[in-house]
C-alpha cells in the first residue's frame, strides 16, 4: 500500500467524506486541497442510473463550457483542399487529408480533436481501429463530422467538449483548471449537469443522477449535493 504524503494527508483532513457539499463550496474546496506545482485539471464524475449495455441508455453528448477547459486543444482537420484555408483561419493546428491519414496509419495521434467532412469519411473511416480506442474518431453526433469545418474548429477552441458514459455508468470529463475561480468551475460543472439532464433516456428508471463528485488531477474527490444543482 502506497504511503500517504504529508500533503495528501492534509488534503484528506479537509474533506468530510460523509458530507455532500454545495457545488460552489465543492469547487472552492477542490482548489484548496490541490497542492500540485502545475495547473492541475479539474474533473467531474457523474454516476448515472443507466445501463450502458442497452443501446437506448447510452448517454453521449456535447457541451460548450462557459469558461472553456483551460487546455490548449490541438485540432486536426481532415478536409478537401478548398476547405483548408477556412480551417486554418479558424485556428486549426493541423490541416490536410491524405498526408495526415498516412501519418495516423503509422501511429501518429498527437492531437486532441479530429474534425472532418462527410465527403471524406470514406477515407477517414479506415482509421477507426486506431482512432476509436483513443476516442478521436470523428462522429456526426459530436459535431466533428460536418461540412462547416471552420465553425466546428471555433466551437472546439471555445470550450466545446464531447463526453459519453463508460461501461460502469459514469460520465468523466475535465471541466477546467485549478487556476479557475470557484465560480468558473461551478458554472462549467453546472453546464455538464444541465446537459446530462436534457439527455436522460426515456427508458432509464429510478434515480438518474446518482452521484456527482469534483476532483483535481491529484486531489481527493469532493461529493456534491446533487439536490442543490
Amino acid at each position: 500500500m502506497a504511503k500517504l504524503t504529508k500533503k495528501r494527508k492534509a488534503a484528506l483532513a479537509k474533506v468530510d467524506q460523509n458530507k455532500e457539499y454545495a457545488l460552489l463550496d465543492a469547487a472552492s474546496l477542490v482548489k484548496e486541497i490541490t497542492y500540485t506545482k502545475f495547473d492541475a485539471s479539474v474533473d467531474i464524475d457523474v454516476r448515472l442510473g443507466v445501463d450502458p449495455r442497452k443501446a437506448d441508455q447510452m448517454v453521449r453528448g456535447i457541451a460548450t463550457l462557459p469558461h472553456g477547459t483551460g487546455k490548449q486543444v490541438r485540432v486536426l482537420v481532415l478536409c478537401t483542399p478548398d476547405k483548408e484555408q477556412e480551417a486554418k483561419d479558424a485556428g486549426a493546428d493541423f490541416v490536410g487529408l491524405d498526408e495526415y491519414i498516412q501519418k495516423i496509419e503509422k501511429g501518429w495521434t498527437d492531437v486532441d480533436v479530429i474534425i472532418t467532412m462527410p465527403s471524406v469519411m470514406a477515407k477517414v473511416g479506415r482509421l477507426g481501429r486506431i482512432l476509436g480506442p483513443r476516442n478521436l474518431m470523428p462522429n456526426p453526433k459530436s459535431g466533428t463530422v460536418t461540412p462547416d469545418v471552420a465553425k466546428a474548429v471555433k466551437e472546439v477552441k471555445a470550450g466545446k467538449i464531447d463526453f459519453k458514459v463508460d461501461k460502469t455508468g459514469i460520465i468523466h470529463t475535465s471541466i477546467g483548471k485549478v487556476s479557475f475561480s470557484p465560480d468558473q468551475i461551478a458554472e462549467n460543472a453546472a453546464e455538464i449537469i444541465a446537459t446530462l439532464n436534457r439527455l436522460k433516456p426515456s427508458s432509464a428508471k429510478g434515480t438518474y443522477i446518482r452521484s456527482v463528485t469534483l476532483s483535481s488531477t491529484m486531489s481527493p474527490a469532493v461529493t456534491v449535493d446533487k439536490s442543490l444543482i
